[in-house]
């Protein structure tokens, strides 16, 4: 399977796991954003509405901030897309799908909603750290495996050899 296909693939998963899961918690959401229900000892199934970005930074309660979030996401995906389509490692492939499939995910619920859904709330010793979701997950898993990626193949194989040692 070559890396665009595997980075397609990818993000395909995410993005229709991601959509899956908002669609069920937001199904069985009993109440209003606000209620909170334990799922382990640092975790809880939280419904809340993010309206920014990353940590709710650049928050929008307008239309026009919307479509500026919009148009960044949109831009920021098809650099993506570009890079994947270049893309020479599965490894780093799997990356940029994650990171895709989060983004389009996110989008989608902007579009939807006018803000993206969130719903794990990770928390310790009565401190919430922060709400996230699985495309947010996705989106940091796609980031680690770029990295990954270039910390393996700048150690080596990819490198081309060097002319006239000593």
């Amino acid at each position: 399977m070559s890396p665009r296909l595997v980075g397609g693939a990818v993000a395909l998963s995410v993005f229709l796991a991601d959509q899956a899961a908002k669609f069920a918690v937001l199904a069985a959401a009993p109440g209003a954003a606000g209620d909170s229900t334990p799922i382990l000892p640092f975790l809880s199934l939280a419904l809340r509405w993010n309206r920014g970005i990353s940590f709710s930074l650049f928050a929008q309660n307008s239309a026009a901030g919307r479509v500026v979030l919009l148009g960044v996401t949109g831009a920021a995906v098809a650099l993506l897309v570009w890079w994947l389509s270049n893309c020479r490692t599965k490894l780093a492939a799997a990356g940029l799908g994650a990171i895709i499939g989060g983004a389009l995910g996110n989008a989608v619920d902007r579009v939807i909603h006018g803000a993206v859904v969130d719903y794990l709330d990770l928390h310790v010793f009565g401190q919430h750290l922060f709400v996230f979701n699985l495309a947010d997950a996705a989106i940091n898993v796609g980031v680690a495996l770029l990295v990954i990626d270039l910390l393996f193949r700048s150690g080596g194989a990819e490198q081309a050899p060097q002319e006239g040692g000593e």
